[in-house]
């Protein structure tokens, strides 16, 4: 029978087993692009790197499948991505860091996890480009002159700026381009161990002509659209490094409200140099004034003390720097304490021994504290029974000692230590120390009292409610009275002002807005060194905190059906006190049920039939002595948000121009869990618009968990970017919402059959640039292209008219000179295989529309690059000079045999108006057809592709203004 039992529930387990894997799904993960990308590549090993300029903005959205719909967060480097942006992009989709810097270039990591198998993990490396300001710096070689440049010395030129990618300098001489052999005075090199981020021009033997204007361009080839930059440095036979002059004297001592000026000149240094003040302190003080060389700060206090340093730097040489102290003077924190006869342990001081006053101070400078000892206000001089001494002030803080030898009770009065500085201006401090007795037994006088200290009855144990202000007291007696040290005394942790310790003048700890976290004991003690020198007395004090119950769970969200059941609990987790607890159930403000608790720690309430009126906000407080624990339910009907799944990627070709529809798949979370969904209702709107298109999609029959329900959009255009919202409908009204984006991309078919691109969208359908030329295609509209020096050249719209549509084209302006190479790469395409005994290769055509005006026009030039390719390129379409200023089309049959892409190559002509652009790319199988003539454009009549962007866009556009 348990055999029969075992295989029974084996094979349910197996049949529910397949059925849950037809239900739910494992995550998976694609990371998708968009912001100011400057290019996206592959590169070894399949790392996706996306290249970015500094300053711009970063989107990079996860795309996650997988049932139940998986939880994702971005991070950075096995590390947070948080990187000073906002942190609810973490968990979101798209991570967004605005205003990006180079320090937050790294990788980052999408993880996508729901329990099934292990998470699924992609990544994007994420490189930042920039360029800083060149810098030159010029030095002699060692063991020459340093003081000028002179002839016969050699010089070298140093030009640094840090960029990403490496840079790459250029020097000139006035307007002569300096290159290696150009000139035998001449050397130019990239040091090893700067690994070339850094060029060196050396001049061998100064000569004449050398003496000149040298400029240092450092250039990144104008990736990410960064320009050049560069920086002049004139070489003269003045050139000499800094050198400077403090007129001031080290150290300056001040008395503080006084006003510190510290001059810098320089006394050498050609070009001239620049002159800065630093501070030990790393910034200079926010009053500080600054003019040329001329450091001012008005009404010195104490923390303005320090070094202050000139640094002169003229990037000849090393930078020159003298320093001065100031130095305020101060004297603060006088306390005394006597110690009684140090040969007997006894806390009294008896008639006949030693007792010893000591009076300790902190001064600034140290060297110029000054002790003067009175008795009753007449001046003490240091004898064989009163002697008066003074530390060494290097040793420890500045002290000095009154030791009496043999107390007699002529001795008794009041002694005072004043301390002061030798300078003047100061206020002296001055502590007084009373030595009097009101009794005097036989032989022994006792006219010190030593400390003692006691708890107050009733003040421990303390109890206290949380949120209250307590105070804790120790009584404190002796002659004379000493300071209080509280600190806690059960555990290592620290007071309630953060500190580990805390004075107290009169004994009483006052603590505000007391927490439950501060229950525990205080130790009360005195402190060593105030007033009598003995061992420290010390009483402890209990503090109990009372605070409301705590409970779980404090906020629960059910949603339920309409005549259902379902019940509430509330459980305690800490209280005190923890006897004598009461709870209160409410719906809204209306008592529901009410009680005391025994033995248990929670109470549970229970709805037997759900209702419209029972729909609301249920409570249950927890109360004691100290305040209430309060649990809360939201119980509503809302539907659950529906769950996108994210399998279709490309939008559907319907076999007309620019139409493609797009399959919604979504499964439902949690369909049970309320009234059956009757609807949906579904809202599309074009990225950056305000209204929302809405329709409502019928359901039919219940849905189940994990059903996987589909509805097709039709008549989208591409390349719109679209937001859809979903929002599921029951007898409660509206549920959760869903939004998802819908991007579309050109559609790369595993075997190609139709390409097309007009490079309106900034990915440009996977187009690159060669790296190996000698600069980039740029991206642009006649909206945004600047014409201002090049009005005769290139362009005044896209081929379809348009002055905001896109293209591509070649900038010609300077730096580029004649020759120039800009190439331009499609996406590899496969080719499907073919009947091995039909003919070799396929056949297909590749057209594009060509822009080619200008009076320097150069050439534009086509290739089929195919895979294993070994022999050299040549073109399979070529043109050059002028066209005019109009859009040509170019078709051009092409038979690969493997996997291909085709490259554009524009080369620059002899001026600057030789711009040359294309547009609208396309690439189908089967051979070209003839191409059509080569009419003006405003000529031309309108075409199908013209008339059904206006009957497609135009209702779209009239029914978004009615809705």
């Amino acid at each position: 029978m348990d055999l029969v039992f075992g295989l029974s529930w084996l094979l349910t387990v197996f049949l529910e087993g397949i059925h849950c894997q037809g239900v739910y799904a494992p995550p998976t993960v694609r990371i998708v692009h968009s912001g100011h990308a400057c290019n996206v590549e592959e590169e070894r090993y399949t790392e996706r790197v996306y290249t970015i300029r500094e300053a711009e903005t970063l989107e990079l959205t996860c795309l996650v499948t997988g049932h139940p719909r998986p939880q994702m967060r971005w991070t950075k480097t096995a590390g947070s991505a948080s990187d000073r942006f906002q942190d609810s992009t973490v968990f979101n989709e798209t991570l967004r860091i605005a205003n990006i810097q180079r320090h937050q270039g790294g990788r980052y990591y999408c993880k996508a996890e729901n329990g099934l198998g292990s998470p699924a993990i992609k990544s994007i490396r994420v490189d930042v480009y920039y360029l800083d300001d060149p810098i030159v710096t010029v030095h002699q070689s060692i063991g020459e002159a340093k003081e000028q440049f002179y002839y016969e010395r050699t010089v070298f030129l140093r030009c640094m700026a840090n960029s990403n990618p490496p840079v790459r300098y250029s020097w000139r001489r006035g307007r002569e381009v300096l290159s290696q052999g150009s000139d035998k005075g001449v050397e130019i090199y990239e040091p090893f161990f700067t690994q070339g981020e850094t060029k060196i021009l050396k001049l061998k033997n100064l000569r004449p002509q050398d003496y000149a204007n040298y400029s240092c361009i450092a250039s990144v080839r104008n990736v990410c659209g960064i320009p050049d930059k560069n920086v002049l440095f004139r070489l003269t036979n003045r050139t000499a490094s800094p050198s400077i002059k403090l007129q001031v004297e080290d150290p300056i001592v001040v008395n503080p409200g006084h006003t510190v000026t510290l001059v810098c000149v320089t006394v050498g240094g050609e070009p001239t140099p620049t002159l800065t003040w630093v501070s030990n302190a790393e910034t200079l003080p926010a009053k500080a004034v600054l003019n040329g060389g001329t450091l001012t700060l008005p009404a010195v206090v104490t923390e303005d003390a320090g070094v202050y340093s000139c640094v002169a730097n003229n990037n000849v040489g090393n930078p020159a720097k003298k320093s001065a102290t100031v130095i305020v003077r101060a004297l603060k924190k006088g306390r005394f304490w006597i110690t009684p006869d140090p040969y007997h342990n006894d806390d009294n001081i008896q008639i006949g021994r030693e007792v010893k006053i000591s009076c300790q101070v902190e001064a600034t400078p140290p060297e110029e504290l000054v002790f003067n000892w009175l008795k009753n206000g007449r001046p003490l001089r240091s004898s064989e029974r009163m002697v008066i001494t003074q530390t060494d002030p290097d040793v420890s803080a500045g002290t000095t000692n009154l030791d009496i030898i043999d107390l007699k009770f002529t001795d008794f009065g009041t002694y005072t230590c004043i301390a002061s500085l030798k300078g003047g201006g100061i206020p002296e401090i001055s502590i007084d120390v009373n030595i009097s007795s009101t009794t005097v037994p036989p032989l022994f006088f006792s006219f010190l009292v030593p400390p003692n200290l006691t708890v107050p009855r009733g003040k421990s144990p303390l109890v206290t409610q949380e949120g209250d202000t307590v105070e804790l007291q120790c009584l404190v007696s002796g002659k004379p009275k000493p300071i209080i040290l509280w600190s806690r005394a059960d555990k290592e942790a620290p007071m309630p002002d953060g500190s580990m310790q805390t004075e107290s003048y009169d004994g009483i700890l006052r603590i505000v807005n007391v927490s439950r976290e501060m229950t525990g004991s205080y130790r009360c003690q005195t402190s060593q060194y105030n007033g009598f020198n003995v061992k420290p007395r010390e009483a402890v004090v209990e503090l109990i905190v009372q605070y409301p119950p705590t409970v779980e769970e404090v906020f629960t969200e059910i949603r339920q059906g309409l005549m259902r059941s379902f019940a509430m609990s509330c459980r305690v987790l800490r209280a005190h006190p923890s006897r004598v607890l009461r709870y209160e159930w409410r719906l809204g403000s209306r008592l529901l049920n009410a009680g005391q608790f025994d033995l248990q720690d929670e109470t549970e309430f229970n709805v037997r039939s759900l209702s419209r009126e029972g729909y609301g906000e249920y409570t249950c407080d927890i109360i004691n002595e100290a305040g209430a624990g309060r649990c809360t339910f939201l119980v509503t009907g809302r539907a659950y948000p529906p769950e996108f799944f994210y399998d279709t990627y490309s939008p559907l070709w319907q076999n007309r121009p620019r139409v493609y529809g797009y399959k919604l798949q979504w499964t439902q979370m949690n369909p049970g869990a309320v009234d059956r969904i009757v609807a949906y209702r579904l809202g599309i709107r074009q990225t950056g618009q305000q209204r929302w298109w809405e329709q409502e999609i019928p359901v039919e029959g219940t849905i189940q968990t994990g059903e996987l329900i589909t509805y097709n959009l039709t008549e989208l255009i591409r390349p719109e970017a679209y937001e859809v919202r979903l929002t599921p409908i029951t007898r409660f009204g509206e549920g959760d919402s869903a939004v998802r984006m819908i991007k579309y991309s050109t559609p790369i078919n595993p075997h190609l059959r139709e390409f097309h691109c007009s490079f309106e969208e900034e990915p440009i359908c996977m187009f690159t640039q060669e790296k190996t030329d000698d600069f980039d295609w740029t991206r642009h509209s006649a909206a945004t292209r600047d014409t201002k020096y090049t009005p005769n050249t290139g362009p005044s719209s896209d081929r379809s008219g348009s002055k905001q549509g896109y293209y591509m084209y070649i900038e010609t302006s300077r730096p580029r000179v004649e020759g120039d190479q800009a190439r331009l790469l499609t996406p590899i395409f496969n080719v499907a295989p073919k009947n091995p005994y039909g003919p070799a290769g396929h056949a297909y055509c590749f057209s594009f529309y060509y822009h080619m005006y200008g009076k320097h026009i150069g050439t534009l030039n086509t290739f089929l690059r195919q895979k294993g390719q070994t022999s050299s390129e040549s073109p399979v379409w070529s043109l050059s000079g002028n066209q005019g200023d109009r859009w040509r089309q170019a078709k051009v049959g092409i038979h690969p045999t493997a996997s291909f892409q085709m490259v554009f190559e524009g080369i620059r002509g002899p001026g600057i108006e030789g711009d040359i652009a294309i547009d609208d790319v396309t690439l189908e199988e089967g051979e070209c057809r003839d191409p059509p003539p080569n009419n003006l454009r405003s000529l031309a009549p309108p075409t199908a592709d013209h008339i059904w962007r206006l009957c497609v866009t135009l209702p779209l556009a009239l029914f978004s203004q009615r809705r």
